[in-house]
């Protein structure tokens, strides 16, 4: 018998076999549709049978709903909160009709007021981990590709919001680490040299312990990160004696209270140094850096005002390929005026040597 709803308890279930031009297309079911009135319940076998029919006719693919593949992926707790807002719009999709567009086309329709960097940090790159993971775990949906958004969408967004993305990142330089440390804690000035000098990841520093600290052979252990393994990472002597100097802090939970175990530089997470650094940045009349300009201020000191070669200083820094650091973390520290300067450094010019051109008769 074609499917049936009936009333148990509280909700409504469903019985019976989904048919497809007189033929059983299913095996029997008795279960519930989730619906607190019998019009619910009728959606839901509407539904259903539509589904059911299109596996039929094409294949799994044909069903295999967005909603169906997050369940099928493990997200990290970030990109979990990304794809809850997103479920609402393409989770009743079948994974085969998402198109590479319409993903772009969500960015900006969940977040009007976002650069187009973060529409594919929160929208496209978490969505399209979802499918290509449908597909690899072998549910026959096909792959997604995407393109990035391109530098006019960039542009015109920007505009829109009223705001430049991508401003480029003001590296660390030993000026104003010098400056920083005069008026910096002994934990923190020393948390801005790890950085300078180790190009970690601030996540990385604040995550150490003790027993991360192999102080006699000077190295310390950074914990994987970002497609890195864990590794030993050399540190210079002056550093050793920093860190051997330098008693474990018991941070504390800024939102529960509790007191956590101890840690090298005595934050509890990747956040806590950014109210100690604005203060230490104003009491030093510097600009306020972020953690990460340490990163790129180590490849900037190393390629641009030293001259390593890039690959000995994308090696340094644990960079797989060094056109990566290269592109993105060497900043150019030539004064512009001095550039132009360049082209009027012989302001007199020599008089025309007329017998070198043919075109002039000679007297």
């Amino acid at each position: 018998m074609p499917l049936e709803v009936y009333r148990r308890g509280n909700g409504w279930w469903v019985k019976g076999y989904i048919e497809f031009n007189g033929n059983r297309i299913t095996n029997y079911q008795r279960r519930s549709t989730g619906a607190s009135t019998e019009a619910g319940a009728r959606a839901w076998c509407s539904a259903e049978e539509d589904r059911e029919i299109r596996r039929h006719l094409i294949g799994d693919e044909a069903v295999l709903t967005f909603a169906d593949a997050l369940l099928l992926y493990v997200a990290k707790p970030q990109d979990a909160g990304y794809l809850i807002k997103v479920l609402p719009e393409i989770g009743h999709l079948p994974i085969a009709g998402i198109t590479p567009r319409g993903v772009k086309n969500l960015g900006p329709k969940l977040y009007p007021d976002a650069s187009t960097d973060t529409w594919w940090r929160q929208v496209v790159t978490p969505v399209r981990a979802v499918i290509n993971n449908a597909h690899e775990v072998g549910k026959g949906t096909p792959p997604i590709k995407i393109k990035a958004y391109s530098e006019k969408e960039r542009i015109d967004q920007d505009q829109v919001r009223g705001k430049q993305s991508r401003i480029e990142t003001v590296p660390f330089s030993a000026e104003w680490v010098g400056a920083f440390c005069a008026h910096a804690d002994v934990y923190n000035a020393t948390l801005v040299r790890f950085l300078f000098e180790t190009a970690a990841r601030i996540d990385q520093a604040v995550s150490l312990t003790r027993a991360d600290l192999d102080l006699m052979n000077k190295r310390v252990r950074i914990k994987a990160q970002k497609g890195h393994p864990e590794q030993w990472v050399t540190i210079s002597h002056e550093m050793m004696i920093e860190l051997a100097n330098l008693p474990a802090k018991r941070p504390m939970n800024r939102k529960t209270g509790e007191t956590l175990a101890p840690k090298v530089f005595g934050y509890a997470d990747r956040g806590g140094y950014r109210k100690a650094w604005a203060t230490i940045c104003r009491k030093a009349g510097i600009q306020l850096l972020s953690a990460h300009s340490g990163r790129h201020g180590f490849y900037t000191e190393l390629r641009v005002r030293q001259g390593v070669d890039p690959i000995t200083a994308a090696k340094a820094g644990r960079w797989k390929n060094h056109a990566l650091p290269d592109a993105r973390y060497a900043h150019v520290e030539t004064d512009q005026a001095e550039i132009r300067a360049r082209f009027r450094t012989n302001s007199v010019q020599a008089a025309p040597d007329n017998t070198l051109n043919p075109m002039i008769k000679r007297r």
